[in-house]
């Protein structure tokens, strides 16, 4: 389904999209950052937290090393409540997202994980490669959204096309 270069694109392609997206959010009012916009989780900030809280579980997921996050998850989508200790821990994840994704090998995208849902619920059973692919797909999904509130409350929002991307451009 996907390879591991696509992996470690994905991760490369993460990292730049939150940089650009951090002095953006660093530099709004915080009534502006928290304002409720109708979105599924409220805020720009609301949105952020809950992007940072799923990729610290799909990593949690993925990456052994890295304990489940269900004190984070808990929080969100208030786990951080200004855009500084926002970017700071969003800059940490990034990290460790582009750091398991160097260690990622084929045969680690093979074969099936068992994931606990963070709600408590039901484990539920999936390929590996649809695991890596669902945390990636998530990340794009929610800074779409974010992409929107900013526009909608009249910041410039970054470039998100893939073939920008600085390697690429």
């Amino acid at each position: 389904m996907i390879t591991v270069g696509y992996v470690r694109m994905m991760a490369r392609y993460n990292g730049w999209q939150n940089d650009q997206l951090m002095p953006i959010l660093l530099d709004m009012p915080e009534a502006e950052l928290t304002k409720d916009r109708g979105a599924f989780f409220g805020s720009i900030l609301g949105t952020a937290n809950h992007l940072l809280c799923g990729d610290l579980l799909w990593l949690s997921r993925l990456d052994p090393s890295m304990e489940p996050p269900f004190e984070a998850f808990a929080k969100w989508p208030h786990l951080h409540k200004d855009a500084r200790a926002w970017a700071s821990d969003r800059h940490r994840v990034d990290g460790k997202i582009r750091q398991w994704a160097g260690t990622v090998r084929e045969l680690d995208l093979l074969g099936d994980m068992t994931c606990k849902p963070a709600d408590g619920g039901t484990p539920y059973t999936l390929p590996s490669s649809l695991a890596v692919l669902q945390m990636f797909n998530h990340q794009t999904h929610h800074r779409g959204q974010i992409h929107a509130m900013l526009t909608s409350a009249g910041e410039t929002a970054p470039v998100s096309d893939l073939i920008y991307m600085p390697e690429y451009a």
